[in-house]
């Protein structure tokens, strides 16, 4: 029974009494508690109780703070930026980032088939809302070549059709920027969902190969977008599969008429671009940043059409106005979501791949962790508030990512600054563009495509390095360009999903033996000092084994021992028929011959007994006159199983069987335990497949199946148990 200390001396250990009461309770004899004790520990347990609530309360707010860190970044690493060390370099990063950001934002609008402003507040709400959520510090959100023209497939697609613009009740350009922000509004939910229930690797699935032939040919649909612009035509819009091929030969077909003036506008711009991205490249170690060439072509570009009025005396067509001002908050329109899921789900997951590809290739290259299922939530709340204020789906851009490494920027402050100079030139600077010819942004996205163009050259690569991922790159190619890009994309994925199944379908089966003196077991095929242990068979496949190749594990293993199994179990069965109707004709007879003299009967009894002892066992392949295998054990090295599947283990259960009527006995060798629990949960061990078959590796089958060779069928079963 325990004591409680008096309030007065219960803070000192040290004092007399307390001693004397603690020596005392420590020696007392446990007794039964009577009620009156037990009334006075129940109340006085109440402090501890109060104390669990309080730590329960203590330790939510700690997960809460915890999820709080997690979900918003920010949170975590602003309060810790070390201003003196990194405020500098992400000053000029941003600046050097918004520079890039500028030009390119009024030209991807027009690759999404939007008025040019709205480039900018793409490049400006979804860039901040990165800031706060985003786990990478130097990927670069905004406007993005690819996912542009991805949109502007969708805007051009629907608008084209007059039931869809009477159904809205609005003109082709702001029913396009319905759609835009409305499809943004969905990539955002679908990537916030995602990241919520870890989604993140589905991007696993786009393999290296499939996402470098999809931007090449994005990259040409991009390319052919931009001719109109750049010969100053208008084609007819066209939508669906092959809409590209008849796009390009409309062009070709209305090339008489290209506008003198546009032309030679896009083509003095794209020199000049080019002039200034190869003197950068020149000049990289001796510059602290960059010259601006796209913004210095821009400039030059607005001022020249200003002065010469190109608009009006030449016919170039020019930006248009741009309201110096921000729009506000409109929500989505719900009757476009079923028309816009699909294309919603596909940019949201290359969206996401090109954004995640980037983030850890500079996570690895600075000795940081991205997360991706935090990037894919930041990705999502950057497009989903974009998309109520209007903005078009984004990602993250390669080349201004590159900048805003190069010139210093260290974390995403440099994104919000980038943000905030999109702001000021959003409010004050962006009604000075308001003559600048499309010409000129068709050029600058243009030579931008240089990058993704020279991709063509992994084409040559692959050729020496692997042909099943060129096999992916080129189907994955001619199925984009041919079906445009959302049914492209899912023609590759499942292309190349198919193609894994195939190869599983293909593997490589080997017959090991062992290196002399040693427990190694290799491909006799391929090592030359491998030998095969006499009498027994190592089989082994490079794949796991599942419903799609079971069939073709099992004919490759028979077909790798050198036997015909099917063939010599027919000939047994065949055999012991033939003998059990002998035995039923010599019993008919004996019947026949009992019945005529049944007095001898008894005699018969006698004889046929004694023959019986002299016949010996006529089941075995010798006796029956049949070839017996060259070898009497038989190893299945299992280390190559992942999973199993109730196929396989009926599989497994028809090689044991088989095999055993040809005299071979079957061991399992090597097999994981997580495989053997689902070997256990179909009931693959029995009677006659014991665990006793199992191995931990191939040598100790392998030793195991010699000692009882040696030993004889009636030695004891000494096994190597998992």
């Amino acid at each position: 029974m325990s004591v409680i200390l008096p309030p007065q001396t219960a803070g000192h250990a040290d004092c007399p009494q307390v001693m004397e009461l603690q020596k005392r309770d420590y020696h007392v004899e446990r007794s039964l508690l009577n009620q009156q004790q037990l009334e006075e520990l129940g109340q006085w347990s109440l402090a501890p109780r109060t104390y669990r609530w309080r730590t329960w309360f203590r330790c939510s707010r700690a997960r809460a703070r915890a999820l709080l860190l997690q979900h918003i970044p920010v949170l975590g690493w602003l309060p810790r930026y070390p201003v003196r060390e990194w405020l500098v370099g992400d000053l000029l990063s941003g600046l050097s980032v918004a520079i890039m950001q500028l030009p390119q934002g009024l030209a991807y609008a027009l690759l999404a088939g939007l008025p040019p402003v709205f480039g900018l507040y793409s490049s400006f709400y979804p860039v901040f809302v990165y800031f706060l959520f985003g786990t990478s510090r130097h990927i670069s959100v905004g406007t993005f070549a690819i996912i542009s023209v991805m949109v502007g497939g969708v805007t051009e697609s629907l608008t084209a059709d007059e039931a869809f613009l009477q159904g809205l009740n609005t003109t082709v350009n702001d029913a396009r920027v319905q759609v835009a922000y409305t499809l943004s509004f969905l990539v955002g939910l679908f990537q916030v969902g995602l990241g919520l229930v870890h989604f993140g690797f589905v991007v696993t699935y786009l393999s290296e190969p499939l996402v470098r032939s999809y931007t090449t040919a994005a990259s040409v649909q991009v390319f052919i977008s931009q001719l109109k612009y750049v010969f100053g035509i208008h084609p007819k819009s066209y939508t669906g599969p092959l809409s590209l091929i008849y796009t390009l030969l409309d062009i070709c077909w209305k090339l008489p008429t290209t506008v003198p003036a546009t032309a030679v506008t896009a083509l003095v711009s794209g020199v000049a671009l080019v002039l200034v991205k190869l003197l950068n490249g020149k000049l990289q170690r001796f510059l602290p940043l960059p010259i601006p060439g796209e913004l210095l072509t821009l400039i030059g570009a607005t001022g020249i059409s200003y002065g010469v009025d190109l608009k009006n005396s030449s016919g170039v067509d020019v930006v248009g106005t741009i309201p110096a001002r921000l729009v506000s908050p409109v929500a989505p329109n719900p009757e476009l979501f079923a028309m816009l899921v699909g294309n919603a789900f596909a940019i949201a997951v290359v969206g996401f791949a090109i954004a995640i590809s980037l983030g850890k290739i500079f996570a690895l290259r600075h000795g940081y962790r991205v997360d991706s299922n935090q990037e894919l939530i930041a990705l999502g709340f950057s497009n989903f508030i974009g998309g109520i204020f209007q903005c078009f789906p984004v990602s993250c851009s390669m080349s201004r990512s590159l900048v805003q490494e190069s010139t210093g920027g260290n974390t995403q402050v440099a994104g919000a600054v980038s943000s905030l100079f999109i702001l000021l030139i959003i409010l004050k600077l962006g009604e000075l563009f308001q003559e600048l010819p499309k010409a000129v942004l068709a050029a600058i996205i243009i030579v931008n495509l240089k990058g993704m163009l020279l991709q063509f050259a992994d084409i040559c690569f692959l050729w020496k390095a692997n042909r099943m991922d060129l096999l992916i790159w080129l189907v994955t190619f001619i199925a984009t360009i041919l079906l445009n890009l959302d049914l492209g994309l899912a023609v590759a994925i499942v292309f190349s999903l198919l193609l894994v199944v195939v190869r599983t379908q293909l593997p490589h089966y080997s017959v090991l033996g062992q290196v002399p003196d040693t427990d190694i077991y290799r491909d006799v095929a391929e090592y030359s000092g491998a030998r095969e242990v006499p009498g027994v068979k190592v089989f082994r496949s490079s794949v796991t084994m599942y419903f799609a190749n079971a069939e073709l594990y099992s004919d490759a293993l028979k077909k790798r021992c050198g036997v015909d199994v099917d063939h010599l179990i027919a000939q047994k069965k065949k055999r012991l028929k033939k003998q059990q109707l002998k035995q039923k004709r010599l019993q008919k007879a004996k019947q026949r011959r009992t019945q005529a003299n049944p007095t001898d009967e008894l005699e018969d009894a006698v004889a046929s007994s004694q023959e019986n002892d002299k016949v010996p066992n006529v089941t075995t392949l010798k006796s029956l006159g049949l070839p017996q295998p060259g070898f009497h054990s038989l190893i299945l090295d299992l280390s190559t199983l992942s999973f199993v599947d109730t196929v396989c283990i009926k599989s497994l259960k028809n090689i044991f069987r088989d095999f055993r009527e040809i005299e071979v006995e079957v061991y399992i060798a090597a097999c994981f335990s997580p495989v053997i629990t689902q070997l256990e949960a179909g009931h693959f061990f029995d009677d006659s497949i014991t665990k006793q078959h199992l191995f931990v590796s191939v040598h100790d089958a392998v030793t195991f199946a010699l000692h009882k060779s040696k030993s004889g069928p009636n030695s004891s079963i000494l096994a190597t148990k998992l």
